[in-house]
């Protein structure tokens, strides 16, 4: 039996291709990456680098920091969003806020230039809780509100606990926000020291997911907000369940064996109540990276049907690292409302079952997986509202 699943009933968006989910809509459909070649980024802090920032904008009384002020935006987009599509939110609204590090920018200041003074208000400013708490004022919601952090993961962590939140009865509704705005000089350097990130050479050609030749990620920052519900009458989506495991083996690196990965992908089908024979995409991590790529290509293989086809986003949004998984859920949710996925253009020899360029969804399920830095495997079960 199918398990019973929660609506994503709106979506806000804050990404690289700047304030507003149609942009992100609008960037992809053009197959147009996020990333531009931007100053200050490389090695020597004049260098530039390719990479997808948030442009500086939003109200300036969500907050001080670009964080806040994007973390808000998406929420409140999302919120007007759901509302616009017949949602009433009920009595007891959640708050989830999917983070892995809150107000670089803030406390790169706090230390470097500000010498670790600032007025006590100012000073509040830097933690996360802050912008949470005045977002559940703004709207007086009362449900429980808290973080969620799974390094890239944590947007399908978010989902998870959502549902779990909903299943049990503690919550009505949810709001769940991802944001990662941690694009510094020195975390840029520390990724491409990692051997991960890529910043020399434009997106399509360095990160190429599931392609020969691919080098890695282009780094990304966004903030997604969802509004997650089982009482909305036209959602965009529907999760239907999930699945979460960690490899228990190496700070950076995936556990060779796969044991917890293909755990994870099994684990999922079973919570949602589906065969893999009903999923027809798998909305991917693929970071580019080998060891990624190689582990979610072995999982497709051999769980999946031939037919069932595979896609990033990462070469268009970039790695949104904490914001990622969320990114890439919404992209799907909107596209099984509209009825057609963008996904970024192959550009060398590609796996079989990679999908490529505009694709129709004709309904099927999708499974869309997220390999966290430092083991945190998650799955998250998409299907049709």
């Amino acid at each position: 039996m199918r398990a019973q699943g929660i609506g994503i009933c709106g979506i806000g968006a804050v990404t690289g291709y700047g304030w507003g989910r149609e942009l992100l809509w609008d960037g992809l459909a053009a197959a147009k990456p996020a990333a531009s070649l931007t100053g200050g980024y490389g090695p020597d802090g004049n260098d530039t680098a390719w990479v997808a920032v948030v442009p500086d904008d939003g109200e300036p009384g969500d907050g001080r920091g670009r964080f806040a002020r994007a973390m808000r935006a998406a929420a409140r987009e999302a919120i007007d969003d759901a509302r616009s599509r017949g949602w009433v939110a009920g009595e007891r609204v959640g708050l989830l806020h999917a983070v892995v590090l809150g107000e670089v920018d803030l406390w790169r200041q706090f230390y470097l230039a500000d010498g670790g003074d600032l007025p006590v208000r100012d000073y509040l400013a830097l933690m996360p809780s802050t912008p949470m708490s005045l977002f559940m004022k703004e709207n007086g919601f009362h449900g429980p509100a808290m973080n969620v952090s799974a390094m890239c993961a944590s947007g399908n962590a978010g989902v998870l606990t959502a549902k779990a939140w909903l299943d049990a009865g503690i919550v009505d509704d949810v709001v769940l926000v991802a944001t990662d705005l941690s694009l510094t000089r020195e975390n840029v350097e520390h990724f491409v020291r990692l051997g991960v990130s890529v910043v020399d050479t434009e997106p399509l050609e360095a990160c190429r997911p599931f392609q020969q030749g691919s080098r890695g990620f282009i780094m990304g920052e966004a903030s997604i907000g969802m509004v997650l519900s089982r009482r909305s009458p036209r959602p965009y989506a529907v999760a239907l369940g999930g699945a979460m495991s960690h490899d228990a083996h190496h700070p950076t690196s995936i556990d060779p064996s796969l044991r917890q990965v293909r755990r994870c992908f099994g684990e999922a089908l079973a919570n949602a109540g589906v065969r893999a024979e009903e999923v027809s995409y798998v909305n991917a991590h693929g970071p580019g990276t080998r060891q990624c790529d190689t582990a979610e290509a072995t999982v497709l293989e051999e769980m999946f049907p031939a037919r069932t086809g595979i896609y990033s986003v990462k070469p268009l949004t970039a790695h949104c690292q904490a914001a990622a998984a969320a990114v890439e859920m919404a992209v799907a949710a909107m596209g099984y409302d509209r009825g057609v996925v963008h996904a970024p253009p192959a550009v060398a020899e590609a796996h079989p079952q990679l999908l490529h360029g505009e694709f129709p969804l004709d309904g099927g399920l999708t499974v869309k997986s997220s390999l966290g830095m430092g083991g945190h495997n998650s799955v998250v079960v998409l299907g049709p509202a």
